[in-house]
């Protein structure tokens, strides 16, 4: 009896129910965040002023991802000024012509681009997606069935491929496991994680053609750039493609994407593909396309040191862990599960890697899993959140541009349906893969 008062009296528990419960009622993600991390320092039995120096302090942990989204978003804004986009989007439109399954297919396939080829991360949906949505809007296509697309092409890549965004993914991932006493090569990690991804192609094949494979209506209001006409390839969009090349060469050597958008913004501005006197403009709409996101990463990583401080995420899963069965798939359903709580309020995988690391690998070496296991279940424990999280960037991307006619709502359009398709599969198909390295 008395665990299960700690358990529904948790504060991590009662603090991430209520971010969700905002976030369904409509309250702004950032302000839901912000109370939410008040309500877990409070129950904790923490002053209000030492919730807020711990959640003002914790924000730093995000500066870095907060620092690439900005700089990210005016590479983007570069690439629109420039035309570039223009002729990306004309391209894709007159390549569609009128097919639903060419366009999510085109989508999906510049989404990966953005996580390892091109790595500009969500910085390109804003800028791609809003002068497309006349096209989808003519053939009715359901963008709950975008939204899901592009958070697989977001998610997907760094779960299975060890390149980009991906190689960042693996890394942390070895590197915390060797930390707590597994024997893990970092060049091994996507040998375990690709049925991960193999469930996320599961996951968006149910969600095209089953969940929302009907057609939906929507007005044409507030469109940008809804008659698209032919744009010309010009030798300024040749330079806009190199500096997309440097930018991710440099990020793949220094393991730096701030460094490697500065380089790439660098080489924009000294070829003078954007005069010199709209640089701070571009910075300004850099700010404008990415700054809300940076942000919500920030206080994400605030509402995450505040929960680490209350020490409430240990002392739930110890909970928990009591209870743990010695059947290994029963183990691992429930380390999944509750993985998804913790990232689904913190918002990051990558974030909770350490947190993901620390509290289940020891469990998991003491029950007998083998490395391969223990990759699988930390990957998909960090990733789950992921998907379906208000306050991840895997369904902030989408709705920035799915949403700008306002016709696309971020909890029920975005959220709701990648968290029931890619983590159902993510943890269905963890399950199989701790399974086939038995």
């Amino acid at each position: 009896m008395n665990s299960l008062i700690q358990f529904i009296t948790n504060p991590a528990l009662i603090s991430v129910i209520l971010l969700c419960l905002l976030c369904i009622k409509g309250v702004n993600v950032l302000l839901s965040i912000i109370i939410s991390t008040i309500a877990a320092g409070l129950l904790s039995g923490m002053d209000v002023k030492h919730v807020m120096d711990v959640f003002i302090s914790g924000m730093g942990g995000n500066s870095e991802t907060a620092l690439s989204y900005i700089l990210l978003g005016a590479f983007a804004a570069t690439m629109a000024h420039s035309g570039f986009t223009d002729v990306i989007s004309n391209k894709i439109a007159k390549f569609v012509s009128g097919k639903k399954n060419i366009l999510l297919s085109v989508l999906a396939l510049i989404a990966m681009a953005s996580q390892n080829i091109i790595p500009i991360h969500i910085a390109f949906i804003p800028i791609i997606i809003p002068p497309l949505l006349s096209v989808m809007n003519d053939i009715k296509l359901d963008r709950r069935a975008v939204a899901c697309v592009l958070a697989f092409g977001l998610k997907m890549p760094y779960i299975a491929i060890p390149v980009g965004f991906g190689l960042i993914f693996q890394n942390l991932i070895a590197d915390n496991l060797i930390q707590n006493g597994v024997n893990i090569l970092r060049g091994d990690v996507w040998k375990s994680t690709l049925v991960l991804g193999v469930g996320m192609l599961v996951g968006l094949l149910a969600a095209v053609f089953i969940s929302y494979r009907k057609p939906r209506t929507y007005e044409n209001k507030n469109l940008v750039n809804s008659n698209l006409t032919e744009t010309k390839f010009l030798p300024s969009h040749w330079i806009i493609i190199l500096a997309a090349i440097v930018t991710f060469v440099v990020q793949l050597v220094t393991k730096s994407l701030p460094l490697g958008a500065l380089v790439g913004l660098g080489i924009i501005f000294t070829c003078r593909v954007i005069p010199q006197e709209k640089m701070d403009h571009m910075m300004n709409e850099g700010i404008y396309l990415m700054g809300y996101v940076a942000f919500v990463m920030l206080v994400a990583a605030g509402f995450a040191s505040v929960l680490k401080q209350t020490g409430s995420i240990e002392s739930l899963v110890n909970l928990v862990l009591n209870y743990l069965p010695q059947n290994i798939i029963l183990t691992s359903l429930i380390i999944l599960i509750l993985g998804l709580f913790i990232t689904i309020g913190i918002g990051t995988s990558f974030g909770t890697i350490p947190i993901i690391a620390v509290l289940f690998v020891p469990i998991c070496v003491k029950m007998g899993f083998n490395p391969q296991q223990i990759v699988v279940l930390t990957a998909a424990a960090a990733a789950l959140g992921d998907a379906g999280s208000p306050a991840s960037d895997t369904t902030l991307g989408p709705t920035s541009g799915l949403n700008a006619d306002g016709q696309h709502n971020h909890i029920y359009d975005t959220c709701i349906p990648t968290f029931l398709h890619f983590n159902t599969a993510l943890i269905l198909f963890a399950l199989i893969g701790i399974w086939i390295f038995n």
